[in-house]
């Protein structure tokens, strides 16, 4: 093993390097340019030689930033990521695509990426977006390197700014009782009254079938969740994790309201044939369980979760142990990416 420049003009070498593949035993010439003086050529090729011998060295590649985010979205995302995370790294490196995709990619370096968040910034970019970005583009160029085509990550150095920790404005419990009464009589009213004293996901309320609903022992099961993406549309998923899959027990005035809900629903009897099941039908509308989950129920419902089902904040019970019972999570799987 080997090496030794070649000048190609004034200030530009080629650096050659001679080994051979330890696979097939015949022998292979790598090629790398380089800027400079004769003796910096000369450090260079030593450095490229050391790494070579040591295993940590990466073939010369062109592919560009553009072409190994496509194939990061296509060989990476769909195994490791469920489709709403595949959105959201889409919508990440878009970004990154915009501004550096025609580059080299083993020719990006920190400076570029600093400079890309500099950007997005003076663009009106929020910094929690920007941190977003810089999550997915440290993720893709993370495989980068296990894929060998990076010897480093440059976005371990690259730092995104700071976002501002403000604090999300919970309801109080007089608030919860005041939206509640606006809603009585409205088709939200129950699955507003079901979130406040749940604590229950937008998803996992629209993905709730009455099978998971014991209202005789007062509790509900979170066995499933409708997920909206734009490439598969509505589906049903399970729970990322084991702690989302969960039993929540019912305050008693939502038991009453679920059952007269259910009532109801016998009384319009929104299925029909032998192999159609009901399911929980939200905002007044009349539909069968295949349709109940690939409709999009109760449209118009919106807010931030932890706007809402914090009222169990209030309860006679340690905050982390409602957290880990009515919200699904623990502190070190609560994250923007969940």
């Amino acid at each position: 093993m080997r090496g030794h420049i070649r000048e190609r003009s004034p200030g530009r070498w080629a650096i050659v390097l001679d080994h051979h593949d330890p696979m097939t035993g015949q022998r292979k010439r790598r090629w790398h340019s380089f800027a400079g003086t004769k003796r910096q050529a000369q450090i260079r090729c030593a450095e490229l030689v050391a790494e070579l011998q040591s295993g940590t060295s990466v073939d010369p590649n062109k592919i560009t930033v553009l072409e190994f985010l496509d194939r990061f979205d296509r060989d990476w995302a769909p195994l490791h990521v469920t489709a709403r995370s595949r959105d959201r790294y889409r919508f990440a490196l878009d970004h990154v695509r915009r501004n550096l995709g025609d580059r080299m990619l083993q020719k990006v370096h920190p400076a570029d990426i600093a400079a890309l968040y500099a950007l997005l910034t003076r663009e009106g970019l929020a910094p929690r977006t920007t941190r977003m970005v810089h999550t997915a583009l440290h993720r893709a160029l993370g495989q980068a390197k296990n894929w060998g085509i990076l010897r480093d990550n440059p976005a371990d150095i690259a730092k995104p700014p700071k976002a501002p920790s403000n604090e999300t404005p919970m309801l109080q419990p007089s608030e919860a009782a005041g939206l509640l009464e606006r809603l009585r009589g409205q088709p939200l009213y129950l699955i507003a009254s079901l979130a406040l004293g749940t604590g229950m996901r937008r998803n996992e309320m629209l993905g709730l079938r009455w099978q998971d609903v014991d209202l005789d022992a007062g509790r509900l099961t979170i066995e499933q969740s409708l997920e909206q993406t734009a490439t598969h549309g509505i589906k049903v998923k399970a729970p990322k994790t084991r702690h989302g899959r969960r039993t929540i027990s019912l305050p008693g005035h939502l038991v009453a309201e679920l059952r007269h809900h259910w009532r109801e629903q016998q009384d319009d009897r929104p299925w029909e044939g032998a192999r159609k099941r009901p399911c929980v039908r939200w905002g007044g509308r009349t539909a069968s369980e295949p349709q109940c989950r690939h409709k999009g129920l109760a449209r118009g419902y919106g807010g931030d979760r932890h706007a809402r089902g914090h009222i169990a904040q209030f309860a006679p019970y340690p905050r982390k142990h409602v957290d880990q019972c009515r919200f699904g999570y623990t502190d070190d799987l609560a994250s923007a990416w969940a």
